[in-house]
């Protein structure tokens, strides 16, 4: 959490007298932390002998209860949160232990950059937080007070329409994307009534999101859970893989479903292709309640700094749109969604654009064209069959083109580095045009007999090429790795 200057003392004082009368000795020294999207205060405390703690002062008595009451109920089911050290309910104010200032969001940039890759370090952090998520989803749900939920106590239907018109009120409107109100009010009825159908008896964290995890020796520590109810499980894995600015690399986003899956699975039977479909219909609610705080922040508000989101989320809602589209028919919504993810506006609202990541794929022409993962629907296919092929060479059977003895005889070929300079000369024209329009993707595949030899070979050196621009992450992926090495057909070009 960064700290701002420090604070005037009528705002602090009464949680530096809590701090006195929990540790014996007055702190040395208070500075404001800043709360991020809430009206919050957050102070850092510090004694002697290294004691510190966290200070909140909040008017809003039944959000402190549910984050005091819930921590409290997490810690005794041995979940890695904060502990509550003192409270003065009367006051608005509680003192709580210090987690430090380093967020799993803050380790991804550090970390991610403009890589397309998901970053090493962070992997296992994201793996242990949607592990214990399905604990906190299911096991610590078994017991926890319901009655402490503020300010609603379900994500039933009347919850889902305060989201739903928070996004069209505070986003649609104040961004002057056009709609049609009661077919919108439609869709919206339809909409909820399919989320419905989800089994609800869990623990919905609400706001299961990079910045709502601290990092502390390695290990994810959680905050922020105050507007938890009861719901659905699909519904805060889709808030964490669609966290907007994370821009976590799609193949992560697969990986880390299938772990919390598997993690949930031990707790409670997961009807796999049910929750697929559930997953869909939670991740479009996801991303339209983050875009109504987008607006209400950055359109209402004036505090511009929320719209940066706003460029990142139509990239999610644009691979939403293309991964099998909606989860129910949605006429007048899927219309609005388009006229969003068109507009270069929109796209362009941010002065920190979401780079252009250009996935290269290599592939065997025996499998079929890859699929199209980005929305655009498209993309460059080039064919590298007519290229010299070392799969005849029995040396190289059993290596690919990303060995030096294949990619030796490759290069010494004058037609496979024309070839290269060729597709290199396409792609310029289209990566200057798409950068420029804000365009979030472009696909790029080079295709072989086998896809081993000549496809990887290509999609390695066009990486290279691409990789340490400005405004472009790249993203390798060779579709047929797993099935490395073999044989060509006989009498495959």
């Amino acid at each position: 959490m960064p700290t701002l200057a420090a604070p005037p003392r009528f705002m602090h004082a009464p949680l530096a007298a809590l701090f006195t009368r929990h540790f014996g000795t007055a702190p040395s020294a208070v500075a404001e932390l800043r709360a991020h999207g809430s009206d919050r205060k957050l102070f850092r405390l510090r004694g002697p002998a290294g004691r510190s703690a966290v200070g909140v002062a909040s008017p809003d008595l039944g959000e402190n209860a549910a984050f005091i009451g819930f921590s409290r109920h997490f810690r005794a089911a041995g979940l890695p949160v904060p502990e509550i050290y003192a409270e003065d309910p009367a006051a608005g104010i509680y003192l709580e232990e210090d987690l430090g200032d380093v967020t799993l969001f803050d380790l991804l940039q550090r970390e991610h950059g403009a890589s397309a890759e998901a970053p090493s370090a962070t992997v296992a952090v994201y793996e242990q937080a949607v592990r214990l998520l399905a604990r906190f989803q299911i096991q610590a749900s078994r017991g926890l007070d319901y009655r402490l939920c503020h300010p609603h106590g379900a994500f039933d239907r009347r919850s889902m329409m305060w989201d739903l018109n928070y996004f069209k009120y505070y986003f649609l409107r104040l961004a002057k994307v056009p709609f049609h109100e009661q077919r919108l009010e439609n869709d919206f009825e339809t909409l909820c009534a399919f989320l419905l159908q989800a089994p609800a008896d869990f623990f919905l964290y609400r706001d299961f999101q990079s910045r709502n995890i601290m990092v502390r020796d390695g290990k994810p520590w959680f905050i922020d859970y105050q507007g938890g109810r009861r719901g659905a499980l699909p519904y805060d894995l889709a808030s964490l893989l669609l966290d907007a600015k994370a821009n976590l690399p799609f193949g992560f986003r697969d990986q880390l479903k299938e772990t919390y899956l598997a993690a949930a699975s031990e707790f409670t039977a997961i009807d796999r292709a049910r929750f697929e479909e559930s997953f869909r219909g939670f991740s479009l609610i996801r991303l339209m309640q983050a875009m109504g705080a987008y607006g209400y922040r950055g359109f209402y508000e004036g505090k511009a700094h929320f719209l940066q989101s706003v460029p990142y989320a139509i990239r999610n809602l644009e691979h939403l749109l293309a991964d099998d589209g909606l989860p129910v028919p949605l006429p007048e919504l899927g219309e609005a969604l388009r006229r969003l993810v068109a507009s270069t506006r929109l796209r362009a609202i941010a002065p920190a654009a979401v780079p252009l990541t250009v996935r290269i794929e290599s592939f065997s022409y025996r499998g079929g064209y890859p699929a199209d993962t980005s929305g655009h629907g498209g993309g460059f296919v080039f064919d590298c069959r007519a290229l010299p092929n070392p799969g005849r060479e029995t040396a190289f059977l059993a290596q690919t083109g990303r060995d030096a003895p294949v990619v030796e005889w490759l290069r010494q070929h004058e037609e496979v580095e024309r070839f290269l300079e060729q597709a290199r000369r396409l792609l310029e024209p289209v990566l200057a045009a798409y950068n420029e329009r804000r365009f979030t993707h472009l696909s790029v595949a080079f295709g072989c007999t086998g896809g081993q030899h000549r496809s990887v070979y290509c999609a390695e050196a066009m990486a290279r090429l691409l990789s340490g621009r400005p405004g472009i992450a790249v993203e390798l992926h060779h579709r047929e790795q797993a099935s490395w090495p073999r044989l060509p057909a006989a009498g495959a070009p």
